[in-house]
């Protein structure tokens, strides 16, 4: 007979008391229904690891769905409902918990989203990724924070390995590859030998995903701690070649992700500094394919294009006495990530102090006077205003001018000249 292991305690110290209290009601409630309520996948993981965990997943032999609305309704919190799924997200506070009628899926074809239909706590679990995420403790009443441990997960964290649950688990969602390499890297485990080979035999299933599923786990890799650890990674298993062939993560990019956090910090960089860095040295035909195929934001699509047209402003940004007003007319108009990341790339130390330059005082520097100023001096309405404007901002990133009695000399200077 296995032994019982009970978690309560752990939920406890662990989850905020508000979400404590909240799992319990929700225990009650189904068990009131006749129904059984779990927390399942990496919270279960997480409070094993004795690691803080506040988004819960929640799976129930019933009615997920009317659960959630319940829920919604008690917390005053804002509900997604995916009926094809039979899940329900809550935001409540600071927090998400989901909500998921136990369930086993099927999938059609490589590749393709699971088909939902009704199943035991067994066949919820087993779908699931690897066995370490494949734990579910009860929150019934009576049966509080019993651990169901039906596939060897504890065992796995205790030797801090990274196992899926079936052969076919890669080939039925390539996407479990990258958050392998994910969860390797994050818990410093390593991935099963018999995992590992399974694998590597199913990197070229990654092609039969969607450009936008894989966005998602790029998305993922972003937000860790150290994305770079993932990324070298990926690319010593030939992962990272599908995301995009050409793709590279070495010394060189572990430095320079270092170097964006430094610059970023106390915030994480931004995953379009991140990204620039990653296709830094890509061609610039590569880097559109990447962008097509991800179907990237506007925003990151930006960042990137913004980035490979930086790389030809190298020489003029490296020009001994560069005028301030030129560096500014040379960077203006680029995305904040981009203009970061060619400061952090570029070789040039030249290059690179003009750009924090840039960064740190000359975007910041404008005139005194405005346009209602230069119409008051006789100047009419039209594009000459703001280039008097531009040319007065050149002025004082120049030092030509310091307050607003010079910006007015020069600018009746410049009328008189005017026709």
């Amino acid at each position: 007979m296995p032994e019982t292991v009970n978690l309560a305690e752990k939920i406890r110290k662990h989850l905020p008391a508000e979400l404590v209290h909240l799992i319990e009601a929700i225990g009650a409630i189904a068990a009131h229904q006749d129904q059984h309520l779990y927390l399942v996948g990496g919270a279960v993981r997480d409070l094993l690891l004795e690691r803080e965990t506040f988004d819960l997943d929640l799976a129930v032999d019933g009615d997920a769905i009317g659960l959630a609305q319940l829920l919604a309704n008690t917390t005053q919190g804002r509900l997604t409902v995916h009926a094809r799924f039979r899940t329900a997200s809550l935001r409540w506070k600071e927090w998400r918990i989901d909500l998921a009628t136990i369930r086993s899926e099927t999938y059609d074809r490589p590749g393709a989203l699971p088909r939902v239909k009704p199943g035991s706590l067994a066949d919820d679990l087993f779908r699931r990724d690897f066995t370490i995420n494949a734990m579910a403790i009860k929150l019934s009443p009576g049966r509080y924070g019993e651990l169901v441990d039906l596939y060897g997960g504890r065992e796995d964290l205790e030797q801090g390995l990274i196992r899926i649950l079936h052969e076919k688990s890669f080939t039925d969602d390539a996407t479990r590859i990258w958050r392998a390499l994910r969860y390797e890297q994050r818990l410093d485990f390593q991935i099963e030998p018999g995992t590992l080979g399974l694998l590597n035999r199913d990197t070229a299933m990654l092609d039969s995903i969607s450009g936008d599923r894989i966005r998602h786990e790029l998305e993922l890799v972003l937000k860790e701690t150290y994305p770079e650890k993932v990324f070298l990674r990926a690319d010593e298993l030939q992962v990272l070649s599908k995301l995009q062939p050409g793709l590279k993560a070495n010394n060189w990019l572990s430095e320079r992700f270092e170097q964006a956090r430094q610059v970023s910090s106390p915030a994480p960089p931004p995953a379009g500094l991140y990204l620039a860095l990653l296709t830094y040295t890509l061609p610039v035909e590569h880097v559109e394919q990447m962008i097509a195929r991800l179907k990237l934001s506007r925003p990151l699509s930006q960042t990137l294009r913004d980035t490979c047209r930086l790389k030809t402003e190298i020489e003029t940004l490296a020009a001994p006495n560069l005028k301030p007003s030129r560096i500014y007319e040379v960077l203006h108009g680029y995305s904040p990530a981009a203009i970061a990341a060619a400061s952090i790339a570029f070789d040039s130390p030249e290059a690179s102090r003009s750009i924090h330059q840039y960064l740190t005082r000359l975007r910041y520097i404008k005139p005194v006077l405005t346009g209602e100023d230069l119409k008051s001096m006789g100047l009419a309405p039209g594009p000459r205003i703001s280039e008097t404007l531009d040319r007065l901002r050149a002025a004082r990133q120049d030092g030509k001018v310091s307050n607003r009695q010079e910006e007015e000399r020069l600018a009746r200077e410049w009328l008189r000249y005017q026709p």
